[in-house]
């Protein structure tokens, strides 16, 4: 037979876990803002094209390569089909921008983008 500070002790670390669990979601799901060089998904932080690497992230782009932001070490892909946002991104190309979005493993769901400072 159970007692019931061992029930209580259940209980209460099940409402801990169920409770963080809502708090991790919930903060997951919150945009958030990243900065870092505007490249492409192909290349990432080092480009292949021979020349500029603005003109590479531009070639790579209009190939079919989704804009990416290069973040220290990692890279993201940006994912968004909003037309300002785009050709923000193109203006940007190799340069530093700020990208506010909804972040899923190694992609950006973008929700504005911006020049950086």
């Amino acid at each position: 037979m159970r007692s019931a500070l061992s029930e209580s002790v259940v209980f209460l670390a099940t409402v801990l876990l169920g409770a963080s669990l809502a708090i991790t979601a919930f903060a997951a799901d919150k945009p958030q803002t990243f900065t870092g060089r505007v490249s492409d998904a192909m290349c990432g932080a080092h480009h292949m094209m021979a020349g500029e690497a603005s003109a590479c992230v531009r070639a790579c782009v209009g190939k079919g390569s989704k804009y990416a932001l290069v973040v220290g070490d990692k890279v993201y892909a940006l994912d968004t089909s909003d037309q300002a946002a785009l050709d923000l991104l193109d203006k940007l190309a190799d340069q530093q921008a700020k990208v506010v979005g909804r972040a899923n493993g190694d992609t950006i769901a973008v929700s504005s983008v911006s020049g950086a400072k």
